[in-house]
């Protein structure tokens, strides 16, 4: 049965997934330098190893109140349409196989997070993880070079 590997993490009590063939590395949240006029949800940029990299604040992007870092935050660095960026996660909770049949549709409004930023929600036991559409959370903001 086809199935889908994700490395999921927590953002206030939800829980999210992404597909882990997009994921390059998951660190601790180094210095973020802030970006003038970058769109709100864009915390700033880090230097990984000579490479500078977006930041995404997900909580933003969705919404959600802010909140302090704690010793489990991190930054996923993906890699989505040859674009590499961050996004910041309260914890990064484990790395799980999905079985394409444990998937569902996104519904219109899912967990207080607007649903075209979710592919599907899968289901595991009892517990609901958010499947996110990096494409979409990207957003066009970040399509084009900042001089436009």
């Amino acid at each position: 049965m086809p199935e889908e590997q994700l490395v999921t993490f927590g953002l206030g009590s939800e829980e999210f997934g992404v597909d882990i063939m997009l994921v390059q590395e998951i660190i601790r949240i180094p210095p973020i330098t802030r970006v003038p006029k970058a769109p709100s949800f864009v915390e700033g940029v880090i230097n990984l190893r000579g490479n500078v990299i977006p930041v995404i604040s997900l909580r933003k992007r969705f919404g959600m109140e802010n909140a302090e870092d704690t010793d489990l935050s991190r930054i996923i660095v993906l890699e989505v349409d040859s674009r590499v960026f961050g996004i910041r996660v309260d914890a990064v909770t484990e790395v799980m196989r999905l079985e394409d049949d444990a998937i569902e549709p996104p519904p219109s409004i899912a967990m207080g997070v607007d649903s075209h930023y979710i592919r599907g929600v899968g289901k595991i036991g009892d517990r609901l993880l958010i499947l996110l559409d990096l494409e979409h959370i990207m957003g066009g903001e970040m399509n084009h070079d900042s001089g436009n």
